[in-house]
């Protein structure tokens, strides 16, 4: 893969946002989560996602210029409507908003109603948890659909990821983990790639396991976290994504929205309002060393707690540079060549 040093890679996507009518800090903030998803190797959810945005700027489905309408708040909880605004921009400042609340009474959440794409979620984690707190952030678009309850044919939500992190002895702990086997981005790259899932991921229309995207294409669905073994316990956490993103926001599927886009709930906790930072650090140093002394499987790797690689790839791409896909490049210089801006030049091997 073509890799580019991530300060470039940044200077473009913020300035193609501007170009499309996205205020200057909307845009920069835009940029580095599109950016940072890459940066931890979510390469379906980073810069891949910016020629789609650029098109619901466009549009008009995402709106450049504006701000969130506060529809209810009390010192630790505020509903906001996002009025299709930049996703990033609103959960990141959610997250910023949260953390101010939570470090004063123990723990504080913002919903959002009407956000646009939100993108990686594990991008807004390592800001919060730096900061010796614990985020989580849950997300589902009310407007499309993609999963069948267990034992259903017929797609009702979508795969409603929840992203989570803490502290840890050597960095974030950070999950990011979607209530289906894997998502609508990977399903549409597989079927342009001509390639199959390596497992059962989907269900045909009629309800059968299959590992070919093309049936979600042809009414498919996507199998629920847990597979054809376990997905009745997927689905039921699908649904309380649903109730903790569409059913606090006051607003989704009953109301039958259009358009791309997301509710999402942001949760921060301070540990230092509960048992104390000290004895948070303390818990988490046994569990990191009890699954890095964990005995592996024979043939396999070292466990390692989550996170762990997305931190390692994110400082290799520090270092020597950002690895994108090879289909994102191309998109990224046309629309470079269209909006009058040059492209980064790769680094060099």
């Amino acid at each position: 893969m073509t890799r580019y040093a991530a300060t470039d890679l940044t200077t473009l996507a913020a300035a193609l946002c501007r170009a499309g009518g996205m205020e200057t800090e909307k845009a920069q903030v835009v940029a580095e989560i599109l950016v940072e998803g890459d940066l931890m190797g979510h390469d379906t959810h980073g810069l891949a996602l910016l020629p789609p945005y650029l098109d619901g700027l466009a549009s008009g489905d995402m709106q450049g210029r504006g701000e969130p309408q506060l529809l209810s708040g009390t010192p630790v909880v505020e509903t906001w409507d996002g009025g299709k605004l930049p996703g990033p921009w609103l959960v990141r400042r959610a997250g910023d908003l949260a953390a101010e609340r939570a470090s004063e009474f123990g723990l504080a959440a913002v919903a959002i109603r009407r956000c646009h794409h939100i993108g990686c979620l594990a991008a807004y984690l390592p800001r919060l948890v730096e900061r010796g707190l614990v985020a989580q952030i849950w997300s589902s678009d009310p407007a499309t659909a993609s999963v069948a309850p267990w034992g259903g044919t017929q797609r009702i939500i979508t795969p409603n990821p929840l992203a989570a992190g803490w502290p840890g002895p050597d960095g974030p702990v950070m999950i990011d983990i979607s209530m289906s086997i894997t998502t609508n981005a990977m399903t549409a790259r597989r079927r342009a790639e001509g390639s199959r899932f390596p497992f059962d991921a989907l269900l045909t229309a009629e309800g059968r396991p299959t590992d070919d995207p093309e049936a979600f294409f042809q009414g498919g669905t996507l199998l629920p976290l847990g597979g054809m073994a376990a997905g009745h316990k997927g689905f039921g956490l699908g649904l309380l994504v649903e109730a903790l993103t569409s059913g606090l926001a006051g607003h989704g599927r009953a109301d039958a929205p259009t358009g791309w886009g997301a509710n999402v709930l942001v949760l921060v906790i301070d540990p230092a309002r509960f048992g104390g930072t000290a004895a948070f650090l303390r818990e988490s140093a046994w569990i990191a060393e009890a699954v890095h002394g964990n005995p592996p499987a024979a043939g396999g790797q070292a466990p390692r707690l989550p996170g762990e690689r997305a931190r390692q790839r994110r400082a290799q791409a520090l270092a020597e540079g950002v690895a994108l896909h090879p289909t994102i490049p191309p998109a990224l210089a046309a629309r470079a060549a269209a909006a009058g801006l040059p492209m980064p030049s790769p680094i060099a091997a």
